[in-house]
């Protein structure tokens, strides 16, 4: 019994933790300064096709400079941390949602009939699928799985754990072309026109194996979710008020009517504004970029800059007219009420991620990822691998670079430059060289705190954490262990049974030159 007191005190909160990775970060930078680490990063001029060198050194936090920065930006870091406005604003849409009675009915209508590995299922599939939304998904997929699992009289930690393993172990997966592969592929462009000038890449080249891949780990993470961590939760209690069959009355009725209509309107009309072909249409996007993806989901789009609001504005529109039909919502009282519903108790959530985005700052300025991704890329070029060697061996570069760099553009750019050219001469196309690259980051993107979103899955965790020992960040990361391991093998042995058999990957797609 001692010992196990003795464990409980010994166990550290995620903000501990995360307090104990940011001094960490600034003795390791400091070291790293003495010791004279740098690493030389490889860069291709567009226009003219030559490399150039640009050295990379540590940035020491130690330093005047270092301490300066730490304490005049940490609060514009916090403010711009783009986690916390997102997470914030869904959970307004989410609360009118939850208060007004809309969810309870639906997602008790919902799963009351249906298996709970074909839910499971559902939701681990649509997170995989939620890749074209961008980093966006975890704001609002996490939360949601969360009380899909509640409604279901499920532990809401399972949703949470599984939907997080799908958005993280399917983040490079996707049916389309999403907003990230088109940045991907303008460097992999770069990269190939080294030694081919004509070369062209299709949007369609690698879609074959995207369709077999998003099935396979979708149906993996089900599997692993309902087999084992299940069992490895706490038993959930389900809670007084949920235990009660929910009776479906004529207002619940009138008032899922009611948000059926006003969603359907409010969809068709961002649909409308979101389709250039249509007269007056496309107003929402960004006409200034060439691929469909880019005008959706550019910088520059207006459908991309006020996604979260637009998804928000749905979430209030559907919760606000059930609570109008099923009279849940009687006066602006009522309606004001459901709007702060889901903010409360959420102050533990904005500590976390206010450490969150100070680590995630730091770390950034510091240049170690920088300099870790790049050696590893004079690594990989100094080994005279070929075939199938080659395809595992940066397969693993990607997986250890995204533990470090989670952002899948900062290290395409660090590594296509190098990468591209050595898999062509090995006689690998530059699409298939990126599907390999996507596939690696599934591995390690959901095992790394310095993913802006892991936050979003921490926060989740304590809103819905019951135990009295809370489950703390490396237990969070322990649940995501077996998703990362069998999806990678997975995906890992899928990628050397396309390239041994030579199936297309897509159309106009092909592995082998």
């Amino acid at each position: 019994m001692k010992v196990s007191n003795l464990k409980d005190k010994m166990t550290l909160h995620p903000i501990m933790t995360l307090i104990m990775l940011i001094g960490l970060t600034i003795v390791i930078s400091g070291i790293l300064t003495l010791m004279g680490v740098q690493s030389v990063q490889y860069k291709i001029n567009p226009n003219s096709l030559e490399y150039s060198t640009e050295l990379l050194k540590v940035d020491n936090l130690f330093s005047f400079h270092g301490i300066k920065y730490i304490f005049s930006s940490t609060v514009a870091n916090f403010v711009a941390f783009i986690p916390l406005s997102s997470l914030i604003i869904i959970l307004i849409g989410i609360g009118v949602m939850e208060k007004s009675g809309f969810l309870k009915t639906s997602l008790s209508l919902l799963t009351r009939k249906m298996k709970k590995n074909t839910v499971t299922f559902l939701i681990v599939f649509v997170s995989v699928i939620a890749s074209f939304m961008g980093d966006l998904s975890y704001i609002i997929m996490i939360p949601v799985s969360a009380l899909i699992f509640k409604y279901g009289k499920r532990n809401p930690l399972i949703g949470i754990i599984a939907s997080f393993a799908g958005l993280t172990c399917g983040s490079g997966l996707s049916f389309f072309i999403t907003s990230i592969d088109s940045s991907l592929i303008s460097e992999t462009i770069i990269g190939a026109k080294i030694l081919d000038p004509n070369f062209r890449f299709a949007t369609t080249s690698f879609i074959f194996i995207m369709l077999v891949s998003i099935f396979t780990i979708s149906t993996a993470i089900t599997i692993i979710t309902e087999k084992y961590t299940v069992n490895k939760l706490d038993k959930y209690e389900i809670p007084e008020t949920d235990i009660e069959e929910l009776k479906i009355t004529r207002k619940n009725v009138r008032g899922l009517i009611f948000s059926a209509i006003a969603g359907i309107i409010y969809i068709l009309f961002f649909i409308y504004q979101i389709t250039p072909w249509l007269p007056g249409g496309g107003n929402l996007l960004d006409n200034s970029q060439g691929f469909y993806i880019d005008k959706l989901f550019s910088y520059n789009s207006f459908f991309s800059n006020g996604f979260v609001f637009v998804v928000t504005m749905f979430f209030v529109i559907i919760g606000f007219f059930y609570g109008i039909g099923a009279k849940t919502i009687k006066n602006n009282q009522d309606f004001v009420d459901t709007l702060g519903h889901s903010l409360d108790g959420i102050g533990k959530a904005l500590v976390l991620i206010f450490f969150a985005s100070t680590f995630i700052s730091i770390y950034r300025y510091t240049n170690i990822g920088e300099i870790i991704v790049s050696s590893l890329a004079r690594l990989f070029t100094s080994l005279n691998f070929t075939g199938i060697p080659l395809i595992v061996l940066l397969f693993f570069v990607t997986a250890i670079s995204t533990f470090f760099i989670p952002s899948s553009l900062s290290k395409w750019v660090i590594l296509a430059p190098s990468i591209i050219p050595t898999f062509m001469n090995a006689g690998i196309t530059p699409q298939f060289t990126q599907v390999i690259f996507r596939f690696g980051e599934c591995v390690t993107m959901g095992l790394t705190p310095l993913m802006a979103y892991f936050v979003i899955y921490l926060a989740m965790i304590d809103k819905y954490d019951t135990s009295e020992k809370k489950i703390s960040l490396f237990k969070s990361l322990k649940y995501q262990i077996p998703y990362s391991v069998i999806c990678g093998g997975l995906l890992l042995l899928i990628l050397i049974v396309w390239y041994v058999i030579g199936l297309p990957i897509g159309i106009n797609g092909t592995s082998i030159l």
